[in-house]
């Protein structure tokens, strides 16, 4: 019907790409300041904006706090960041879905996770490269894959390369996960069984 505003479904992701400067994405970012939830990233002249929807966030809750879960079991000192800004002026900007310092809180974290739904994981690796994050979880099609980052460039590996994570099973994070969206109680308990089996 004519006049009718036709409002998006809240389970699926909006994605805007634009072609700018730093400059043009530092206007987007001051125009939404008032939009939470509304994310955004620059690198290499490309500006993505993106509205994440229910699933989107449902998955980046339960993928940080099985994280958390482990970091706590494990006695590993950490600090969440969440979605904070990563930037690096003028050049690289992000806001993963999830995101960990180890130790202490520092600049840029360790540790970014991303819920991918509508575009191929791998291709955001260039900007978190160009941030220097250590390692970038991506969660796809019911997949977790790493990505550690060395000294030339991120590797595909299946185990964490960072201190105290390189003893995560991520079979089980990954079933967990899957378990969660039907069960959240369970697939915390079944998380927490399978630390404490694993340090016996």
């Amino acid at each position: 019907m004519a006049g009718m505003v036709q409002l998006r479904s809240p389970e699926t992701d909006q994605r805007i790409t634009v072609q700018g400067s730093w400059e043009k994405f530092k206007l987007i970012e001051q125009g939404l300041a008032d939009s939470p939830g509304t994310r955004l990233t620059f690198h290499a002249g490309t500006i993505e904006i993106l509205m994440p929807g229910q699933a989107h966030e449902y998955f980046s809750r339960i993928i940080g706090f099985l994280v958390m879960t482990y970091f706590l079991e494990k006695g590993i000192r950490f600090k969440p960041t969440g979605s904070v800004t990563q930037e690096k002026l003028g050049e690289a900007s992000a806001q993963a879905d999830e995101s960990f310092c180890l130790g202490d809180f520092k600049p840029i974290p360790d540790l970014a996770i991303e819920v991918v739904y509508s575009s191929g994981g791998v291709s955001k690796l260039a900007k978190y490269q160009a941030l220097g994050v250590r390692e970038v979880w991506f969660w796809e099609d019911g997949t977790l894959s790493l990505h550690h980052l060395p000294e030339q460039g991120y590797e595909r590996v299946e185990r964490s390369g960072l201190p105290g994570l390189e003893q995560l099973d991520i079979d089980l994070l990954r079933r967990c996960i899957l378990l969660a969206e039907g069960d959240e109680a369970e697939a915390v308990q079944m998380f927490r069984k399978g630390i404490r089996e694993s340090t016996q």
